[in-house]
């Protein structure tokens, strides 16, 4: 053998010695269980890099490994080691002496070995509760209200002492008051102060609360508060109703949605219906309680104090004129339910639309003749069959639907046993004639000549002068409210065959 193959065997390899080559093996020895094991002893032969024992780095001597993997697992780990180290180093000098520190903790390559070079000392604050930053609370004041000796001592009243208190009870504000960090900047408030701080938040609590109660109880425009969209949502639920569609009107009162009608046991449900939901606000129609209050169907039952109820009571005034007007067959909805403040009725119209209005369609001279009368007609019969007064008829509140004028919105209707209903009925005699006057109708009676035509008296006044007409129908509402309180009767003739008004003549002895 030559010098130089010497020397190559000599040269000892950086890596250890050189592992001799493996020998072919077939299919069924890689497949075997023995080999399986004995691969497996021979990875458990090296240190797991687990332990915290096994240091492969700290010790003199370097062993000799014939893995690559192995020797590659170390390297890594300690490039990231000296990573590490450069990081903290570098957070350090960004941080300085700040009261606020940036954590480069996210960057560190984490590894399960113990890492030796970290402080113990370093406290990471975001995990404990200690916060040497956060300023402390004052001192309470024992009980015997002093503390101190001689010179040195300090009451409860101490002005600092107080001052100290007051802002640290700022923190039991409610949550949307901002008071900031009054303690860590040491602040003194006054009595004074603090006294005026808390009432104003207090204040600000009760008005957000009216404004948050006014939101979700009142039906606005063109939508319904919560309560509301619950009960129809039941009413979708229960079968009465297929869906509700959307508002086809709106008033002063109440919104008025179309849907299609479902099912009832008691009753057929016509195929479109309406729901009336009256709304909860009274500051587009604040003079209603006039037409409820004197009812005297309704006197034992109304009251200021829950406005809520006073729309149910409103809903269920209009559900029961409304079946009065069917029983004498004049031509208005059919109520099919009353739920709480929504009345569910028949729907004056076809396929969704809405009849029109008697002021909004156009007529010819003859069908406008004719409205005229129908209107003349239902006016006696509402006076004279089911006792009631409109108190609010007038071109808006009736529709022109299949050839026939219908009457709707009769919430306000009153009895004439109300102290305003003739006036009440004058006025809407003063509509009907105006509008069918203005419309071209020769056969139009003057509001007088109407009046009496419906009323079935006989007030006659010189020259037709409206006030004394007036004054003649308070002076017999007067007359006729002392007799009705005496007696319970009415002196002008009013006959009532629907069996329905609570309130029913006496017979005279």
């Amino acid at each position: 053998m030559d010098q130089t193959g010497v020397a190559a065997e000599t040269r000892k390899s950086p890596w250890g010695s050189a592992a001799p080559a493996a020998p072919a093996c077939s299919l069924a020895d890689v497949m075997s269980e023995q080999l399986a094991t004995q691969l497996d002893e021979e990875n458990n032969a090296f240190p797991a890099l687990s332990d915290p024992g096994a240091d492969l780095f700290m010790s003199d001597e370097v062993s000799e490994t014939t893995s690559d993997l192995m020797l590659a697992q170390m390297l890594q780990m300690q490039f990231d080691r000296e990573f590490d180290d450069q990081l903290r180093r570098e957070e350090k000098k960004f941080n300085g002496d700040s009261k606020v520190s940036i954590s480069f903790e996210n960057y560190r390559m984490v590894h399960p070995y113990e890492d030796s070079d970290s402080s113990e000392d370093e406290v990471d604050w975001q995990d404990t509760r200690h916060d040497p930053y956060r300023a402390e609370k004052p001192q309470t004041t024992p009980r015997k209200g002093f503390t101190g000796k001689g010179k040195n001592i300090t009451t409860k009243h101490d002005e600092v002492t107080c001052g100290r208190k007051n802002t640290a009870r700022m923190d039991n504000f409610a949550p949307e008051v901002h008071v900031g960090d009054g303690l860590g900047m040491d602040l003194k408030l006054s009595n004074q102060v603090f006294n005026s701080l808390k009432q104003h938040c207090y204040s600000e609590q009760r008005r957000s609360a009216r404004l948050h109660e006014k939101k979700e109880h009142s039906t606005a425009e063109q939508a319904v508060d919560p309560r509301t969209r619950l009960l129809m949502y039941k009413m979708v639920n229960a079968g009465v109703l297929e869906n509700i569609n959307g508002c086809i009107s709106t008033g002063k009162e109440s919104v008025v949605f179309h849907a299609d009608g479902g099912s009832l046991e008691e009753q057929p449900v016509p195929d479109e219906v309406v729901l009336k939901v009256f709304k909860t606000t009274l500051n587009e129609f604040r003079n209603r309680d006039r037409y409820i209050k004197d009812d005297y169907r309704f006197i034992d039952r109304f009251s200021k104090l829950n406005p809520r109820k006073i729309i149910r009571l409103w809903a269920e005034k209009e559900m029961h004129n409304l079946s009065r007007m069917r029983k004498a067959e004049i031509p208005c909805p059919e109520v099919v339910l009353l739920k709480k403040h929504i009345l569910v009725m028949s729907f004056i119209g076809k396929d969704h639309v809405p009849a029109p209005k008697l002021k909004d369609v156009m007529l010819s001279s003859e069908d406008m003749k004719n409205a005229f009368y129908q209107v003349l007609h239902v006016m006696q019969q509402l006076y004279q069959e089911c006792n009631l007064v409109h108190a609010d008829l007038s071109e808006y509140n009736m529709l022109w639907h299949e050839g026939k004028v219908w009457l709707i919105d009769v919430s306000q209707s009153v009895e004439p046993t109300h102290p305003h209903a003739l006036e009440f009925l004058f006025r809407d005699c003063r509509n009907v004639s105006t509008f069918f006057q203005k419309r071209g109708v020769s056969e139009a009676m003057s509001v007088y000549e109407l009046f009496n035509a419906v009323s079935g008296l006989n007030i006659n006044v010189e020259e037709e002068d409206e006030a004394e007409f007036i004054a003649e129908i308070v002076a017999l509402e007067k007359r006729n409210e002392d007799h009705v309180q005496r007696r319970g009767k009415k002196t002008f003739p009013v006959s009532c065959e629907d069996g329905g008004p609570p309130l029913e003549p006496d017979a005279d002895d």
